[in-house]
């Protein structure tokens, strides 16, 4: 599994109006219903204002690849363009499991 997270970045609010149009335009609900999609969700920092944080994970690179060369994608390079949005992004591979050291300070339901 891949987990990217991107935090956009802008001024005026320009972040949080560029989620908002994301999800208001039905884009997000699109991302989220691709083949290999596992999660696509905004939040937003308590301690910047002018930043929203992408949470983004697939299944594998394949399908990440595959949304990469959708015609969503101008899309979405047109609004961070229209909204003037820089990104900071991170990208993780997940381990199989969670190690018995750091099972401990995890509380489950």
């Amino acid at each position: 599994m891949i987990t990217i997270h991107i935090t956009y970045s802008g001024t005026n609010g320009n972040a949080r109006k560029f989620a908002e149009e994301m999800m208001a335009r039905g884009i997000v609900a699109e991302i989220r219903n691709e083949p290999g999609n596992l999660r696509y969700d905004y939040f937003l920092p308590f301690d910047d204002q002018e930043s929203v944080l992408l949470i983004d994970q697939w299944e594998n690179q394949e399908a990440l690849d595959v949304h990469h060369h959708l015609p969503l994608m101008q899309t979405i390079i047109e609004f961070r363009e229209k909204y003037n949005l820089t990104m900071k992004v991170e990208r993780f591979l997940s381990d199989s499991e969670i190690p018995e050291s750091d099972k401990k300070f995890i509380k489950e339901k």
